[in-house]
Order: C-alpha cells, then structure tokens, then sequence
C-alpha cells in the first residue's frame, strides 16, 4: 500500500528546502474542536495516505510513524468558543499558525490542503492534497488521530450524543440526540442544526 503517486513536496525538496505539510481534521462538524496537524518530512517515499481513506486501527499505527520518521511535527487546536467567534475558516487558520509555530525546526515552505495560510514562505495549497503529498496526508494522520481522541473524552464528559461514534460530525444519531438533549457546551453555536435545537445548558461565556 504506497502512499500518494504525485508527489507535490518535490520541487521544494530538490532546492533543499523543509517543507512542512498541514491538513486539519473536525471542520465540518457540528460539536468539538479543530485540530490542525503539521509535518515536516526528510525527502523520500512514504505509506501515508489521507486520513479519511484509512481504518482507525491504520490510522493508530500510521500515526506512530509519523511521529517516528518525522523531522518535525506539531498540532494546533482551536477550541470550540473560538469556532463560534472568528468562525470555522478564521478558525482553521488560527489552528494551522499554532502548528506552524511549534515546528523545531521551522518550515522554509509549505504544502496545505487547499488552506491559503497568511505566510511569506512558498505555498502550495492545491485541493486534494492530502491525496498528492505524504507530508499533508501525515499531517491529516495526526490530526485526525488526536481529535478522536479528544471526542472520545467530550464522550465522557456528554454522554448520549455518541461523539465517541460519530466524532461530532452531523449524523442521523447526533441529529437525535440534539433533540432530545439540547447542544452540550461543546457544541458550536455557529451551526444551523445546533443553533435550532431546544437549549438545555447554559449558553458558553
């Protein structure tokens, strides 16, 4: 099982240059954080693969050599009331800086998933790039990895809306649940399904 057939790092690799690959995970779900990975890999051929094509299981032991292989790697969070507040795009790239900022050493270009990052290194931010670069889909392993591992804590914490099942996404059984319990403080205000359903918690500070 090879990893992506295009290899979008390449024109940087060969001026000699660290390129770090971001992809984020959570986005588009209703409850839940974004986590926003970063991945700087030497030049090479590597088995990652978009995180959204793999088992969890895969994505466990894949993740382990990320963190392994890697030259650098970090993950940058942007908590619920943030989403809320700048809105899921600001978020997101709020999310990617913190990333990028914890990189030792630091990126001297980036590859992203489709993600215009503020940045005065060369950007390459093609859609689907998770699918054409093992630094993006690494960054996408490690994402998605740790923010199942954060809705399966929110699980603990809210129980009944299934977050350790559906990771917050908009499932016909995080639907229900919303009815029927209201938004939990984790959930983001911003989103229609979420904003209409009956209010039960108080409303975030």
């Amino acid at each position: 099982m090879g990893g992506p057939k295009a290899c979008l790092e390449e024109e940087f690799w060969v001026q000699g240059l660290k390129v770090a690959g971001v992809d984020e995970a959570g986005r588009g779900a209703w409850a839940g954080p974004i986590v926003v990975g970063a991945v700087i890999l030497r030049p090479g051929r590597y088995p990652f693969r978009d995180s959204k094509l793999l088992r969890p299981k895969e994505r466990e032991c894949l993740a382990e050599e990320v963190r392994r292989v890697a030259l650098a790697h970090a993950l940058g969070v942007a908590e619920v009331g943030e989403v809320d507040r700048l809105g899921v795009l600001k978020a997101t790239l709020l999310a990617a800086q913190r990333a990028l900022d914890l990189l030792d050493p630091p990126p001297e270009a980036l590859v992203t998933d489709y993600l215009q990052v503020a940045t005065f290194l060369p950007l390459l931010a093609p859609p689907k790039a998770d699918q054409k670069s093992p630094s993006v889909a690494a960054a996408s392993i490690l994402a998605k990895v740790h923010r199942d591992r954060l809705m399966e804590e929110l699980d603990r914490l809210y129980p009944g809306y299934g977050f350790a099942r559906h990771k917050g996404y908009g499932t016909p059984e995080h639907q229900r649940a919303l009815q029927a319990l209201g938004p939990s403080p984790v959930h983001r205000r911003r989103f229609s399904p979420v904003a209409q359903a009956p209010l039960r918690f108080p409303e975030r500070e």
